[in-house]
């Protein structure tokens, strides 16, 4: 059902070279879903047994994008019904991590530990492009954000970003982080990443330090992001930021840690915090109207081809 596209070539991000991005002010919010209504949709959706979930994205229409850490496979479930259905195949040896749907339809998704993006055509279900990020082992793309013309993914194991162009045939940039940034060895660092309020920068996590960063597209220098009323985002995963308000969940500890940001996003703020019995390690989020939606990856289960696995819908 898809076919491999040639790779572009990479090269190092020069200082100032991300000042010609067109960015908007809203970058990395739901906008187009704010005002949708949910009370009548189901509050829980299953997925296919064995899928291995982890990525989650909603588009301007009630579906949900889900991608598989099986085989790379991406299933679409239609939020007022809960039903849904393979979009794309996928294919032996790939994953899906990470995963965002622009307004045209393109899928960007993460390929883990192949260290490769992929753009699939929602519509069709077919292969766009694939973009070889890094050229060696030791590497694993996590998440990805799409902010004015480039789509930016995480290298949980090194520290640089990744940015692949949007909807045109382009160099992929690499921006090595610097500054405040730790990169802490042989386990995940970088994971969950979204736009700053005013959309000229990024907000990363990193997960096993459960530190939250405020970058610089134009340097890579990292600021840490002080935070207020928690110590830690420790198992820090998918990020969702509404406005200045940023949720983050925190997978392992079933966790949804809600913060108010300062306005030059140096300060993050607990506020409150998202229990539900249904979690079950939570990895990303996505909203539609005035829900967050969820996919439970079940890390401390088997995970076999038996295993069940679903999506589950939170108020927020």
């Amino acid at each position: 059902m898809s076919q491999n596209h040639p790779s572009p070539s990479r090269r190092t991000l020069l200082a100032g070279a991300a000042a010609a991005l067109a960015v908007a002010a809203n970058a990395g919010t739901a906008s187009a879903a704010s005002g949708a209504p949910t009370r009548a949709y189901p509050t829980e959706f299953p997925l296919p047994d064995g899928f291995l979930p982890e990525g989650i994205s909603i588009g301007e229409k009630p579906y949900a994008y889900m991608g598989s850490r099986a085989n790379g496979a991406v299933y679409r479930t239609d939020l007022r019904t809960g039903k849904g259905g393979f979009i794309y195949a996928g294919a032996t040896g790939t994953v899906a991590i990470g995963l965002k749907l622009d307004r045209d339809g393109l899928l960007y998704v993460a390929g883990g530990g192949g260290g490769s993006a992929r753009v699939i055509d929602s519509r069709t279900g077919k292969l766009v492009s694939t973009y070889q990020l890094t050229g060696q082992s030791g590497h694993f793309v996590n998440d990805v954000i799409l902010l004015g013309g480039r789509a930016w993914f995480t290298d949980s194991r090194d520290s640089v970003l990744h940015g692949v162009p949007r909807g045109r045939a382009g160099e992929v940039l690499s921006l090595p982080l610097s500054g405040d940034w730790v990169q802490l060895p042989d386990v995940n660092n970088a994971n969950g990443v979204v736009g700053t309020p005013d959309g000229r920068g990024l907000i990363v996590v990193s997960s096993t330090a459960g530190r939250l960063y405020h970058v610089d597209l134009k340097t890579g220098h990292a600021t840490e992001i002080a935070l207020s009323g928690a110590d830690n985002v420790v198992n820090g995963d998918g990020l969702v930021r509404i406005g200045r308000t940023l949720y983050v969940v925190q997978n392992r500890l079933n966790l949804i840690s809600v913060f108010d940001l300062d306005a030059k996003v140096r300060t993050a703020t607990l506020r409150r915090t998202i229990t539900d019995p249904r979690f079950d390690v939570p990895t990303t989020a996505a909203r539609w109207g005035d829900r967050l939606y969820l996919v439970n990856a079940r890390f401390t289960s088997p995970q076999t081809p038996e295993t069940t696995f679903n999506g589950v819908a939170v108020s927020i």
